[in-house]
């Protein structure tokens, strides 16, 4: 069975032809950023209405510009440190406004729905930290790429749920919470085991 690195070096090739095209016509990666932040914000909008699908075609579509953007800027070899930078804020934003969406969607119902707030608050926050805590580690100068619910991994299974409706949805939320909690505590342990010669 393929590796998350595997999987996402296919990815890749398969937008070859696509980032070739962009090359061709002088499309900046900073742009391609750019698209798939709004097209993030307007799936986030489909979402609060009800349209769980469309939010979920809106955000594979997002997702691939984020994998897009990156191939480019090695194509053309734009790479900057600023560019890294927006990407990485891109993918933040993109998770608050599925996620803040989701909440506005499960709002709208019964009280019951309540406890999906609790767990997609949960996957929030267990999001952010998982993110937090592998940026914090590079910035002191440690790699910590660890743990089972990396970014692509979160959209994949978000977008599923989209997908395939509320029932299914309903699942992969309390997935994520769960998942998403246990990468933040195995990147933390990961980083302490590294730094354990530091005292």
């Amino acid at each position: 069975m393929p590796g998350k690195t595997e999987i996402q070096n296919r990815l890749r090739s398969l937008l070859d032809p696509v980032v070739t095209f962009l090359s061709y016509l002088g499309v900046t990666p900073l742009s391609v950023t750019i698209v798939g932040i709004i097209l993030s914000l307007i799936g986030a909008v489909f979402v609060t209405r009800g349209a769980l699908f469309w939010g979920g075609i809106i955000l594979i579509i997002s997702g691939l510009c984020d994998t897009i953007d990156g191939s480019l800027a090695r194509r053309t070899g734009t790479e900057t440190t600023f560019g890294a930078f927006i990407d990485s804020t891109s993918d933040r934003v993109t998770e608050l406004a599925y996620y803040g969406a989701l909440i506005l969607y499960f709002l709208r119902g019964d009280t019951a729905n309540s406890v999906m707030i609790f767990f997609l608050l949960i996957a929030l926050a267990g999001s952010f930290l998982t993110s937090y805590v592998r940026a914090r580690a590079e910035g002191l100068g440690l790699e910590c790429k660890v743990g089972w619910l990396e970014r692509p991994e979160r959209v994949a299974i978000l977008a599923v749920g989209l997908l395939l409706g509320r029932v299914v949805l309903i699942a992969l939320i309390v997935l994520l919470a769960v998942l998403t909690v246990f990468t933040f505590i195995q990147r933390v342990l990961y980083v302490r085991r590294i730094t354990l010669s530091d005292g």
